[in-house]
């Protein structure tokens, strides 16, 4: 009898920005920051059990990181150009990045270019960090969403379902008003990326992969389940032929990625032997240090030393 009063919904949270000291402390960027922390260590963990260096990986995360931002951004306003540019727009208010508005696909190529530009600077194999990277990138993916609870932002269609989210009536969209709750496709995404992540290191550990497939299947993953995420959401965006833009983003680099790692798994079976290569001068300081060690631990001969 008590459980018929309880609430068959999940509720949102009633805002997302908090003001410490005047400073506006927003949802959105500490659950991308967060993300990019637990991909960080993830990464780095993964990066050095595979025999790389923790600098190279850090190095990897500060160029890496912003430029996925930047790309982030790049792609949303381009598919979303309406909401910035024309009649009555601002276009200054495309640099508002708190606001929300990342696309995943900007993130990773940008990032992608980051990644492989300290690669060659430092001599790694760029195939080999984007494996160590891919399970951490996709957990980051995750939690990123729970900024778009907190906006309340990108939801589904209307639902009553025992987990459909409750958004407020200044959030729902026209011709939505009269609906209260809505699928929750933050948490869908959070959880499809969350056992992508596990598949992704399950499948690293059974079959020894390598040379790029854990991120392709990674992508491959990933992209099938946003499709049908994506199909779920309301928001106004722009469309072609009745199917949402992302629609045809994932559809397309899904193919793209299947085929890349089936050509991976025929054409470069196995796992890197090496993933860095040391720099010569820190091979010539190593060997000084060697041969300082071994003189070090000579006994001494007569008159020499001792006292």
């Amino acid at each position: 009898m008590v459980l018929s009063f309880l609430p068959l919904f999940i509720p949102s949270p009633s805002t997302g920005v908090w003001h410490i000291f005047g400073f506006p402390l927003r949802a959105y960027a500490l659950c991308i920051m967060a993300g990019i922390i637990v991909a960080m260590i993830i990464s780095s963990r993964r990066w050095v059990a595979r025999g790389g260096s923790q600098e190279t990986l850090e190095m990897v995360v500060v160029v890496a990181i912003p430029f996925g931002i930047i790309g982030a951004r790049i792609y949303h306003v381009i598919t979303d150009y309406e909401l910035y540019f024309g009649p009555g727009k601002h276009p200054i208010e495309a640099l508002y990045i708190w606001r929300g508005g990342l696309g995943i696909w900007g993130a990773v190529a940008l990032g992608a270019l980051g990644a492989w530009l300290v690669a060659r600077h430092r001599k790694a194999s760029f195939l080999a960090i984007a494996d160590a990277s891919a399970p951490g990138i996709v957990i980051a993916q995750g939690i990123g969403r729970l900024g778009n609870w907190f906006n309340q932002e990108l939801f589904g269609r209307p639902t009553t379902l025992p987990w459909g989210l409750e958004i407020a009536p200044q959030y729902r969209p026209a011709g939505f008003e009269q609906f209260g709750t809505f699928h929750p496709t933050f948490l869908y995404e959070l959880v499809w990326n969350f056992a992508v992540a596990l598949v992704l290191i399950w499948a690293d550990r059974k079959f020894t992969l390598g040379r790029g497939k854990v991120f392709a299947l990674y992508v491959v993953l990933y992209t099938f389940g946003r499709f049908w995420i994506e199909a779920l959401r309301i928001d106004k965006v722009n469309e072609l032929g009745g199917f949402r833009l992302n629609n045809y983003t994932s559809m397309i680099v899904f193919v793209a990625a299947l085929i890349w790692l089936i050509w991976l798994v025929k054409n470069r079976p196995g796992r890197e032997t090496a993933v860095e290569q040391c720099d010569p001068l820190d091979q010539r300081n190593s060997a000084d240090d060697a041969g300082k060690s071994a003189r070090s631990d000579r006994p001494p001969r007569s008159g020499e030393g001792g006292g």
